[in-house]
Parts: structure tokens; sequence; C-alpha cells
């Protein structure tokens, strides 16, 4: 089993950046796609971005898409996304996710291993 461990979130004002990272241990993450969804209060859980681990294809939601940017470190294991132009709608806790494909992330939203989370807030 894969051990994912978010950092990086905090409180930042609007306009403001922010980058999360995501240390992957434990099983390989070479032949997966890893990336980020968030979950607001009250709101369903939304992908955010994904990246193919091996190939480095990228995906994004329409919501970050020019904002953020996904990009991963292979020595360190590690998957980063870089956050600019942040908006209050953005405030969210941001999960790490392990998928078997982009596609079944992006598209499908699935997942099959998950950190616990870090708060991003983003206040007006």
């Amino acid at each position: 089993q894969v051990q994912l461990v978010e950092s990086g979130g905090g409180l930042v004002q609007a306009g403001g950046s922010l980058r999360l990272s995501c240390a992957a241990s434990g099983r390989t993450v070479r032949n997966y796609a890893m990336g980020w969804f968030r979950q607001a209060p009250g709101k369903e859980r939304e992908f955010v971005a994904g990246i193919s681990w091996s190939v480095g294809s990228t995906y994004y939601a329409d919501s970050v898409k020019g904002r953020f940017t996904i990009s991963r470190d292979n020595a360190k294991n590690t998957v980063y996304l870089q956050m600019n132009s942040l908006k209050p709608e953005d405030t969210a806790v941001y999960y790490c996710a392990r998928s078997p494909t982009l596609e079944a992330m992006g598209v499908r939203q699935l997942y099959d291993s998950r950190g616990q989370g870090t708060q991003v807030t983003v206040s007006s």
C-alpha cells in the first residue's frame, strides 16, 4: 500500500499563491497517475489536477486551468500543485491521490489511495 502525505496548505489572501506537496512512500507510483482532489464544506469532492507519472501528461479541471500547475519529482517520489491567482472559491481540503490511470482520475474521478488532506483557505 502506498502512503501519501500532503503539506503546504495554509491561509492566503485572494490573488496569492501556495504550493502543495505530496510525498509518496511504500508502493511505487511509477505506473500510476497522481493528482489532487478537493472538498469544501457542504460540497462534493472535486477533481483538481492529475499527472501521469511515467509520461508526465497532465489534466486539469476547467475551474483551475491557467492558474494551477501540477508537476512531479521522480527522484523524490513527490507531486506538487502550484496554485496561483487563488480565489475564495478555492477554499477546501486538498487531498493527494493515486489512480490507475489519468483518465480514471480526471474523467471518472476514481482513486485507490488518498492522503489525509491539507487545508487551503483563501480570504477575500
